[in-house]
């Protein structure tokens, strides 16, 4: 069973807890480590592992508290040298080649990071499996499409959503963000159309529930996003 819990989600942070069959992951850790411990009802040593996107601290902030406090930590080369972290807690995925990674186990736990669109030093994605029950999650988050096609196995997906074309066109026009911003959203993160476009392509008849991440504050549209998903996948989402 795979039990997912937000902790945070957006610019403001980033962290979720998943719970897969008793072993729990972290993914991301950007907020304060404070509000981390008391989600974690102050059992940080609990968590067996956590993985990092990327170096942006909306997704790393409580990285260099967490290994502090006992807990590994999962990143790209990249990501650990642009936070500037090392020590034993400190764990790198093996680049088999420029952009393609080696498989990881962490106990009965596959890990393969899969590399994404993104103005930071080395980001991924991560999919994620129970080897014993073939479960298996896919987190995408801070990207500008998906250069990988989406596992047609998989039973949960965590997907960031950020905007709404329409609605960021819009807010461009009326001079309530400037172009220069609009374009940098846009060539970071994935819209509503660009996750349909990327849904397309694949038939999950495994998938048990959607998870939508990092809406932008005012560039979205919650119900049409979560609406839109729901009406193509036939599945639960729930937006964090």
């Amino acid at each position: 069973m795979i039990d997912v819990r937000t902790i945070g989600s957006g610019s403001s942070g980033n962290c979720y807890l998943v719970n897969i069959n008793n072993t729990k992951i972290l993914l991301e850790c950007g907020l304060p480590f404070k509000k981390i411990q008391k989600a974690l009802n102050y059992k940080v040593s609990d968590i067996d592992f956590c993985l990092v996107t990327h170096e942006h601290m909306d997704h790393a902030k409580a990285v260099k508290d967490l290994m502090k406090s006992g807990v590994d930590c999962y990143m790209t080369k990249g990501t650990a040298e642009a936070l500037g972290v090392n020590g034993h807690r400190l764990k790198i995925f093996k680049n088999l080649a420029e952009t393609k990674y080696k498989t990881n186990y962490i106990n009965n736990i596959l890990i393969q990071p899969l590399r994404t669109i993104h103005d930071a030093r080395e980001p991924v994605m991560y999919y994620i499996e129970d080897i014993k029950t073939t479960e298996s999650l896919l987190f995408v988050t801070d990207t500008a499409f998906m250069a990988y096609k989406i596992p047609s196995d998989i039973n949960v997906l965590m997907i960031e959503c950020n905007y709404v074309k329409k609605l960021i066109d819009e807010r461009v026009n009326e001079n309530e963000i400037n172009v220069s911003l609009r374009n940098r959203i846009v060539k970071n993160h994935m819209s509503l159309e660009t996750v349909l476009e990327a849904l397309d392509s694949v038939r999950m008849s495994k998938l048990k529930k959607v998870y939508i991440l990092h809406l932008s504050d005012g560039n979205s549209d919650e119900k049409l996003i979560r609406d839109s998903i729901e009406k193509k996948l036939g599945v639960p989402v729930e937006v964090c």
